[in-house]
């Protein structure tokens, strides 16, 4: 299990790199066009939808590097015991957001396919992105529930 949550992060990190860089094409062509009289039509929600991908794709992988902000200078000073009972709770409540973060945006996605819910310009469907941002919020879940297994086998070796 450890090796698919790791892999499965790294791969869909590469896809969150692979969006911004075409984010980045796209808005760079957008404003050079744009001073030729030639806008490309349809940026703005590209742009919208690829940033929606960045955010959620490169979450996990994010997550696994531990990357993000972390407010540890209350817990460094708690016994290593309580250490690991804080940071256990506090990634289980992260988990129930993330896991029901996922299952809202199943629905939404569902929402937006049966009713065939498409961008205004270029007409994309909203459902992939609603799918693939839900997909994301399960990986991670994934990804915490590792760091708390982690957290408790440290303690028994």
């Amino acid at each position: 299990m450890d090796r698919f949550i790791l892999n499965a992060s790294k791969l869909i990190s590469v896809i969150a790199g692979l969006s911004l860089t075409v984010m980045m094409f796209l808005t760079f062509s957008d404003v050079a066009l744009r001073a030729l009289k030639r806008p490309i039509v349809g940026t703005y929600e590209m742009v919208s939808l690829l940033l929606a991908l960045v955010v959620a794709l490169g979450l996990p992988q994010v997550s696994l590097e531990r990357g993000h902000v972390y407010m540890e200078f209350v817990v460094e000073r708690l016994k290593e015991r309580t250490k690991r009972i804080v940071n256990t709770a506090t990634r289980l409540c992260v988990i129930f957001l993330f896991v029901l973060g996922g299952i809202y945006l199943l629905d939404v996605g569902s929402l937006y396919k049966k009713s065939k819910e498409v961008t205004a310009t270029m007409k994309i469907p909203f459902y992939p992105f609603a799918y693939t941002c839900a997909i994301c919020c399960f990986m991670q879940s994934l990804v915490l529930i590792r760091e708390v297994v982690n957290l408790w086998r440290k303690r028994n070796e």
